[in-house]
């Protein structure tokens, strides 16, 4: 498909992030420039200041934008009722974004207003001016050009950088991008990063077109005074608009996920059964990255997303690995309980268990079937794995010591990399996820895992309990989803989305079709 296509049948959802993406954009450059601008003015006033504030502005760009966001995340800070950074969504996005734009205004206002002829401020004291009439009338006037360059680049920064916060759940067309990642989709990537690219093309014309108006002397002193003004009400305005677009969704379900095919279609089938058999209003929060996910749980953020046994035990609980699927729900379902107040239902039916992965071609050529087998020749080959895997506790470091092995370089990328990178001869071995329709579209073969190292990874949706007093009806719906899905079953769907290109929220909605669970009870 092409992306002219794919833009026209999906124009609506299309529009929806377009304008999700400008106002992450306006918001944080509007609140930059209400901050930097008069912070540029103070240091002006107060040269001593210049270092500490112009520091920690370039602290802030060096330090990389997802670490900004898990930073912010947990922060929860409130301004009387509302809050304004914590958790996911558009309020900590904007925060960040906020903080990525504050260096080039800062320092432009700063440089703009102290490189005014010394002669100009003389002759308007000798007038008789005040401090304010010389910044409001001279100074500012006189900078406005430089300022507006730094306007400049900071828009563009923030147009690129709001790509990156979809992952927080934040919107915008960042969602396209790492959806076309995950699924090894070029047309997804372009129909992110085209939008955005024009966009930052387009605002930087537009605030160039300004400059040079300002710089050619067509307005005034009393048309800037009257623009700084109305631009600053402007502005204030838009940041009223942050509650109503950040905030929770009160009376409503909200499902999470986390940022992989597999868990958007998941959060599709919960929330689509929901909306059938309740009636409640559901909203969706997916694509939330690494263990964001427990943590919009834990914040009250979301209601419930389907957590996986394994990964509850060890990447949560931070408890040793168990072989037995019985034994690792009970522990997790006791112990969610007590430290979170979180009940997990009824398992999904599949594991989707860690999917050690070679070439079709290199599984037949070597007589490969085991993960031994391979650990015989891993010295010739190169491993590619996700970071998720090289960090956790049941990932990288214990798997090669359990099987010995040895490769000759060892690949670390984003997961949906990997299985291109393995289909295109650039890696050798993977660990990928048994349900990955991936697998089929590329030819892969699934080694197994002889030694039993990795822990059962049932598919389960995990609930808060306030949400399941709040809603008693929602109990018997997770009682219906239970067993409804196998692993063969599940990396059809995958490959539908995956290799077919269709949507998580058609393939969840056939699915739930066949299996009559979109009537009302």
């Amino acid at each position: 498909m092409s992306l002219i296509e794919f833009l026209l049948n999906n124009r609506r959802e299309f529009g929806e992030l377009v304008l999700e993406h400008l106002f992450l954009v306006i918001m944080s450059t509007g609140i930059a420039v209400l901050i930097g601008v008069p912070l540029g003015i103070l240091l002006t006033r107060r040269p001593a200041l210049s270092k500490p504030i112009l520091g920690f502005a370039n602290i802030m760009q060096t330090v990389p934008s997802l670490a900004l966001f898990g930073f912010l995340i947990p922060l929860n800070i409130y301004l009387f009722q509302f809050k304004i950074v914590g958790g996911i969504g558009a309020r900590t996005a904007i925060v960040a974004l906020v903080l990525y734009s504050l260096l080039p205004i800062i320092r432009n206002t700063f440089t703009g207003i102290s490189n005014v002829d010394p002669a100009i401020r003389d002759a308007g004291r000798g007038m008789g001016m005040t401090d304010r009439q010389l910044l409001l009338q001279v100074e500012l006037p006189l900078a406005l050009g430089v300022i507006l360059a730094g306007v400049r680049v900071a828009t563009v920064i923030c147009v690129g950088t709001a790509t990156i916060a979809a992952a927080i759940d934040a919107g915008g067309l960042g969602r396209y991008i790492f959806r076309g990642l995950r699924a090894n989709d070029n047309t997804l990537i372009l129909a992110g990063a085209v939008p955005a690219a024009l966009i930052a093309i387009g605002a930087d014309l537009l605030l160039g077109y300004f400059e040079k108006t300002i710089q050619l002397g067509v307005m005034v002193r009393g048309k800037g005074k009257k623009l700084l003004w109305s631009s600053g009400l402007v502005l204030l305005a838009i940041v009223g608009g942050i509650y109503l677009f950040s905030g929770k969704s009160g009376g409503r379900i909200a499902v999470g996920s986390k940022d992989f095919t597999e868990q958007v279609i998941l959060g599709e089938i919960v929330a689509q059964a929901i909306e059938a058999k309740t009636g409640a209003q559901v909203t969706r929060r997916f694509d939330l990255g690494g263990n964001l996910a427990h943590e919009a749980l834990l914040g009250g953020e979301i209601d419930i997303y389907v957590e996986y046994s394994g990964t509850g035990l060890l990447a949560i609980l931070k408890e040793k690995p168990l072989a037995d699927p019985q034994e690792v729900l009970q522990r997790v379902r006791s112990e969610y309980a007590k430290r979170f107040k979180f009940e997990w239902t009824e398992p999904l039916g599949f594991n989707n268990t860690f999917a050690i992965l070679v070439r079709g071609d290199d599984a037949k050529k070597f007589g490969l079937k085991t993960v031994s087998d391979a650990a015989k020749i891993s010295h010739q080959w190169r491993a590619g794995f996700g970071q998720d895997f090289m960090s956790r506790a049941d990932g990288y470091p214990g798997f090669s010591k359990a099987y010995g092995l040895h490769f000759e370089a060892t690949r670390e990328m984003d997961l949906s990399l990997t299985y291109r990178a393995l289909a295109e001869n650039q890696v050798d071995l993977i660990a990928g996820n048994s349900t990955d329709g991936l697998i089929s579209r590329y030819g892969l073969f699934q080694l197994e895992d002889d030694r039993h190292y990795f822990p059962p990874y049932d598919a389960v949706p995990v609930v808060r309990q306030a949400t399941l007093e709040k809603y008693p009806a929602l109990r018997g719906v997770l009682k219906e989803l239970g067993g409804i899905l196998t692993v063969d079953e599940m990396r059809k769907l995958n490959y539908a989305v995956d290799g077919e290109k269709r949507l998580a929220k058609d393939v969840a909605r056939e699915f739930l079709e066949r299996r009559g669970l979109l009537g009302r009870k």
